[in-house]
């Protein structure tokens, strides 16, 4: 257990604690992009029988975050990334997202991207401190995306 979470591969009954993690996660950015973002209306279900979700799990088993990636070639796509507003501040994001580079290392790819949306601000200078460089912007499916990647 490192900081009070361990991360693991999230399982079928973990579907509704990741989808309430999202929606704790994104609500906020409902009125700014004008409709809920991607990750709230993901098919969790799908995503986690797909075996591309991974958790962080407090000492009492809560669901605390969860990050969505998965390979694409020689890269990884790192697809979704969220945090329990009451976990927020503990490093879980920076936890997972770490995870997700350790595991696409282990996997030979050669970079992980990811993208966001314009609209989430924070996220614009949080990868970037990571290591993520930006890479393009564009309008797809209706969302204004900042495109990032960063080589491992």
């Amino acid at each position: 257990m490192d900081k009070g979470f361990d991360i693991r591969q999230a399982q079928a009954a973990d579907e509704t604690a990741v989808r309430e993690c999202a929606q704790g996660a994104y609500e906020r950015y409902v009125a700014a992009m004008g409709r809920k973002p991607a990750p709230m209306v993901a098919d969790f279900a799908a995503l986690i029988a797909a075996g591309v979700v991974h958790v962080a799990v407090g000492q009492d088993a809560e669901v605390l975050g969860f990050i969505v990636f998965y390979q694409e070639g020689e890269q990884v796509l790192l697809e979704n990334v969220a945090v329990r507003p009451t976990a927020a501040g503990r490093g879980i994001g920076k936890h997972l997202i770490a995870f997700c580079e350790a595991e696409a290392k282990r996997s030979n790819a050669t970079s992980v991207k990811l993208y966001t949306n314009e609209k989430m601000t924070e996220n614009l200078s949080i990868y970037p401190h990571l290591g993520y460089r930006e890479t393009e912007r564009k309008t797809e499916d209706g969302f204004n995306r900042v495109f990032f990647e960063k080589f491992i």
